[in-house]
């Protein structure tokens, strides 16, 4: 675990202490033949979100609101389970729960200012349905051979 160790980034400079991360292991259903019966290879990571004191305060209330029905009194957990090696599984899960709490914690899109469409836009759109109109009618005539 030499290069794994420490803090997981989340974004910027904020990151989540290792005591603050929950690890437990299982057997995996995932791939490695008889291997899978004898190892602990399935990964899950625990993040007390709610009572956590690494995130400003700010990003914790947006965390909470926007991963509301994903938390278990106020948990996130994330499992791993695709890769034979744990070591792998710790690492993927490592990832995923950065991932989450980076686009979680991530300020809100700005406002949309509304805007009016130009009138020469709408002009030419009127203009080109118009001829499209005659266009139409024109093949319609009875004169037509």
């Amino acid at each position: 675990m030499d290069d794994m160790s420490g803090p997981l980034l989340v974004r910027g400079s904020v990151a989540l202490p290792d005591a603050e991360l929950m690890w437990r292991f299982s057997r995996s259903s995932g791939p490695g033949g008889q291997h899978v019966n004898t190892t602990d290879s399935q990964v899950e990571l625990r993040f007390d979100l709610a009572r956590t004191e690494a995130l400003p305060e700010v990003w914790k209330r947006r965390a909470l609101q926007r991963l509301g029905p994903r938390l278990v009194d106020g948990v996130v957990s994330v499992r791993a389970s695709e890769h034979r090696s744990q070591w792998r599984n710790r690492e993927a899960a490592m990832v995923r729960l950065g991932a989450l709490l980076s686009e979680a914690t991530a300020p809100p899109p700005r406002a949309r200012k509304p805007t009016r469409v130009p009138r020469g836009i709408n002009e030419r759109r009127l203009r080109e349905k118009k001829q499209r109109s005659e266009l139409k009618r024109a093949r319609s005539r009875r004169d037509w051979p």
